[in-house]
């Protein structure tokens, strides 16, 4: 027989990663969630960000934040992802790969790379509004990571990468011209640098012009072992030297890697880069920079004077003045509005028979949706209603209501990824039942296995998991009355999706003949932070 886990009454209003340290210092990473390749710039006492959303839609996140520690996610550039019909269905590894947002004549811009389609830019006078459908600006496949610059003349250029995947080579970097508008490209572009021999797999540069040189800031040696490279040239089509300006060094930080320039107002330069930490996806890191005498920038902290940065844990803030910080919003979710928060994602562009959030009910009802014929796992279910995970230790608890119309249906929490597992209820002819689900290699076709079952305690039902670091095992537990908490099932360390960390939420699905109707309603979606 299990122990019952002890009552427990967490606050669901704080957040479950807090970077600023209250002391005018803060603690890498400042965000311990997924925003991978982020950009960010900075406009008046204003700092954006955005990052790859690859193919979860909303995609292309807009965080806001006044000090470069605290960000609040405040919207999405992308509601849905272009062409339609292809991103109607789950398209893992592909779609938005590492945007550039960028700041002109009073417009946003994102640019971004499809490598299946080529890049897109679309704009907006409001971040927290709606931006343009995307522009198509130069066609092709494996065309990534694009940086536009406006130059002191008037001229407007694209620096990009190229994906190995589709365009069989990588480690080039290429500079187009645009056109004033920076919707189209005009001629050919040219190889400005190639990183095959010193620099293998160079990628995501970021364009910027400073003293009388233009730098690319990019990213070589792989994800999660490479390091930040930075090169200039007083001619915009080179010749460019390079210089490596931070690598992991004597930090447990492995490949710091691809991000962002920002100047605050008081003129510190900080740089903003991610770092792989696998099921915890790509995480966000804040270091200071300096640029030297000599016109180089280094960035972290220089305990040898040698010029190449490593990693700080913990540093003095930014001087941004006399600005105040914003405080950060709280994951849960209370369903009390129109439409879930904004920190939840689906695998694909969003049918609107997927779910109904009714203002005044309280409740998100997910609808039970047949699966195909040959369903096998989750890895292609479009109506995952899915979110970050948000910290390395946390749980997640939710308040559901389960209506099925017949056998077949389910419904439950799911951490999902390569490999996933979830605590669902089954509605089969023998009465509902309450069971764990473990699918591997998902990606290539693995099965659910059942591990745990029993017969449900009630079709009114409290689901929870706890996540610990550091290999993020998962752990559930149900209660009927949200106080006391059973545990069940087995163990399950979650795994990295398709350039993605792994991710939790929600489910509600049957056979592919069942019955019409059925149903799910989420009271609530709680997440609590826990100590180590």
């Amino acid at each position: 027989m299990c122990q019952q886990l002890p009552a427990q009454q967490p606050d669901f209003t704080v957040p479950v990663w807090v970077a600023d340290q209250g002391d005018g210092t803060y603690t890498n990473p400042i965000l311990h969630t997924d925003y991978s390749d982020p950009d960010a710039i900075r406009v008046g006492d204003d700092y954006y960000m955005t990052a790859s959303s690859f193919n979860c839609i909303p995609g292309l996140p807009i965080l806001h934040s006044k000090d470069l520690v605290t960000w609040r996610l405040i919207n999405y550039a992308l509601p849905q992802q272009y062409p339609l019909p292809v991103f109607n269905q789950p398209q893992h590894f592909k779609g938005v790969w590492a945007p550039c947002l960028r700041y002109h004549e009073g417009e946003f811009f994102i640019y971004y790379g499809d490598p299946d389609f080529g890049i897109y830019m679309l704009k907006t006078t409001d971040p927290a509004g709606a931006w343009s459908e995307p522009t198509l600006v130069l066609a092709g496949q494996g065309l990534i990571d694009p940086s536009p610059l406006w130059d002191d003349d008037g001229q407007v250029y694209l620096v990009h990468g190229w994906a190995a995947s589709r365009a069989q080579v990588n480690s080039l970097l290429t500079v187009h011209r645009l056109n004033k508008e920076g919707t189209q490209t005009i001629g050919p572009g040219r190889h400005v640098f190639d990183g095959h021999d010193a620099h293998p797999t160079i990628e995501g540069p970021k364009f910027y012009r400073r003293d009388g040189y233009y730098y690319i800031f990019a990213p070589a040696g792989g994800v999660a072992t490479g390091w930040q490279l930075v090169m200039r040239s007083k001619n915009i089509w080179g010749p460019y030297t390079e210089k490596i300006v931070l690598e992991q060094g004597k930090t447990p930080i492995n490949g710091p890697h691809q991000g962002a320039w920002v100047e605050t107002q008081t003129g510190e330069s900080w740089f903003l880069h991610f770092q792989d930490k696998e099921a915890y996806g790509r995480i966000v890191h804040l270091q200071p920079m300096q640029w030297r005498e000599d016109g180089w920038p280094v960035i972290g902290s220089d305990p040898d004077g040698d010029g190449t940065g490593e990693p700080v844990l913990r540093h003095p803030k930014p001087n941004v003045g006399k600005v105040s910080s914003l405080a950060p919003l709280p994951e849960s979710d209370d369903f009390n509005g129109s439409d879930p928060n904004l920190h939840w994602q689906w695998q694909a562009n969003r049918n609107p028979v997927w779910a109904a959030q009714i203002p005044g009910s309280g409740y998100l009802r997910l609808f039970a949706l047949p699966q195909p014929a040959d369903f096998r796992n989750h890895w292609q279910t479009p109506n995952l209603l899915l979110q970050k995970f948000p910290a390395t230790n946390f749980t997640a608890t939710t308040k559901i209501k389960f209506t099925p119309s017949d056998s077949t249906q389910r419904t439950g929490l799911i951490i999902m990824g390569r490999n996933y597992s979830s605590l669902e209820l089954v509605q089969q002819a023998q009465g509902l039942q309450l069971r764990q689900v473990i699918c591997k290699q998902a990606d290539k076709g693995g099965a659910e296995v059942v591990v745990a079952r029993q017969a449900a305690p009630a079709t009114a039902i409290y689901l929870r998991v706890t996540v610990t670091a550091p290999e993020g095992v998962c752990r559930f537990s149900y209660s009927t009355d949200g106080k006391r908490f059973q545990p069940f099932g087995e163990p399950f360390t979650a795994a990295a999706g398709g350039w993605i960390g792994a991710k939790l939420g929600l489910f509600c699905d049957k056979g592919p003949r069942s019955a019409r109707g059925g149903y799910v309603d989420v009271d609530w979606f709680h997440l609590t932070g826990q100590k180590p």
